[in-house]
């Protein structure tokens, strides 16, 4: 705990009406209300400094741990469904495509600074009830994030500790405490130590995987040159099969959602252009050549996540480098949607809440416990989370990373007519492309997600809801 955090002040002896927004505030006032509450309440500004130290360095590590996770080795797969120029070729273009999108959030966040999360920004466009229904999205996209780490990290126990008698409920309790515990630090700045931990746990993880399927890639009869991949798609690929891989591509590159919470925290918001570009560079580049290389090495059998096809042993020491990326990754969701309720319910006074006394931390504790609960239960109770995720995802992605921003740069950003130069009929267009690419993931990604759920139960791949039967993990 810093030595900074004041002690001697605990929240509740401030008024609650001074913690409470007004409905009626325009959008210059809200812009300047946190600086009048701090000028009447030292404890909120020494607050308010706590939760402005982030550099442009620890924004990009944060959105590489909301971004990079053991996903990444999901891509293997993606590319034996979609052949390999179209796996390269969506790889990279989706990649180019979300850091536009996320370059014209940061413009909306440097245009109206009061914009705290992703809520906030929709409520310009869309008002009230724009903003309830993106709060709702937000809070909820989040947390069954949390719940696909829970399913991860039970998946990664058993096969690390090979123990298939035991039961899995109790590997998926353990996986649910250390996320809770990984998501307590309420500041991105200092969450960003963790992230440092996670990004070298990926890196590592990935460059196992491609070592391990490379070696058995050389062992099998005829060598390299006998893998059975393929530039194309299969010819017998189903359109839904197909589009579930484009899907899982865009979930890859589905970091905008938390850019307007890590933004708040940023001590110089102008320098987020260098956090965006840095991070739109290493995400395409380890996509490109995850998806490329093992899946080069594996062929068209390759597992999902990719580990899964370096072999039993090596699987189980992969899983153990990949155990940092695993809950790092999933707990920065629980911070993230944390730190917006707790806005919510005293949107002045959050940094308070967040840096004094006791009941500060209690409140903070309780909520992280909250909602790491409900991720637990969602992940065991529904049979068919994985692909529950996924048509959560080809929902809420599609709008987070593509069409709300597209919609911020025509209502918020465009300067003039769209035709009224060359720049602005080209950036229509651009973001033109973004909004449209964003509708099609929404539509065709739901339909595919639900086709594959019908696919597994008529399979009987589906497991029973709270199931001890670790086999059925793997």
């Amino acid at each position: 705990m810093s030595s900074s955090r004041i002690v001697d002040v605990e929240p509740d002896s401030l008024p609650m009406k001074q913690l409470v927004p007004s409905d009626n505030t325009s959008q210059e006032e809200k812009s300047l209300e946190t600086g009048h509450f701090e000028e009447k309440h030292p404890v909120a500004h020494k607050g308010h400094e706590k939760f402005k130290r982030l550099s442009w360095q620890r924004l990009t590590v944060c959105l590489i741990v909301e971004a990079i996770a053991l996903g990444a080795l999901s891509l293997p797969r993606a590319f034996a469904e979609l052949g390999m120029v179209l796996g390269v070729i969506l790889t990279v273009l989706l990649g180019l495509l979300a850091m536009y999108t996320s370059f014209v959030i940061g413009q909306v966040k440097l245009k109206y600074d009061h914009v705290k999360d992703y809520a906030d920004a929709v409520e310009i466009i869309w008002g009230r009830f724009g903003y309830w229904l993106t709060a709702t999205m937000f809070v909820l996209f989040l947390v069954l994030l949390v719940g696909s780490h829970v399913l991860t990290g039970t998946i990664a126990w058993i096969r690390i500790t090979d123990a298939t008698g035991v039961c899995a409920l109790v590997f998926s309790v353990v996986a649910t405490i250390i996320l809770f515990a990984c998501a307590i630090p309420p500041s991105f700045h200092d969450f960003a130590i963790l992230g440092y931990i996670d990004f070298v746990s990926i890196i590592v993880a990935i460059g196992a995987t491609m070592i391990a399927t490379g070696i058995r890639a050389h062992q099998e009869v005829g060598g390299l040159s006998a893998v059975n991949w393929s530039l194309w798609p299969p010819a017998d690929i189903s359109f839904s099969s197909a589009f579930l891989s484009v899907t899982n591509i865009v979930f890859a590159y589905s970091f905008a959602i938390c850019q307007f919470s890590f933004m708040d925290e940023l001590h110089t918001v102008t320098d987020f252009p260098k956090a965006i570009y840095s991070l739109g560079t290493i995400e395409i580049v380890i996509y490109t050549l995850t998806g490329a290389i093992i899946y080069a090495f594996v062929g068209n059998d390759v597992q999902s996540p990719a580990l899964l096809s370096a072999g039993f042993i090596m699987s189980r020491i992969v899983f153990g480098l990949a155990l940092p990326v695993i809950f790092i990754s999933g707990s920065i969701n629980s911070t993230v949607s944390a730190r917006y309720i707790v806005k919510t319910l005293f949107r002045k006074g959050s940094d308070i809440y967040l840096t004094t006394g006791r009941t500060g931390w209690a409140i903070w504790l309780l909520i992280l416990a909250v909602q790491t609960i409900f991720a637990f239960v969602i992940a065991n109770a529904i049979p068919f989370f994985g692909d529950l995720l996924g048509i959560i995802s080809a929902l809420f992605s599609s709008g987070f990373s593509f069409y709300f921003p597209a919609l911020f740069w025509f209502q918020l950003i465009k300067e003039g007519k769209w035709n009224k130069d060359w720049r602005n009929i080209c950036l229509s267009l651009l973001n033109g492309l973004c909004f449209v690419v964003g509708i099609v993931v929404l539509g065709a990604g739901t339909y595919a997600s639900v086709q594959d759920i019908i696919n597994n139960y008529n399979s009987g791949t589906v497991r029973s809801p709270f199931t001890c039967n670790s086999n059925s993990y793997l």
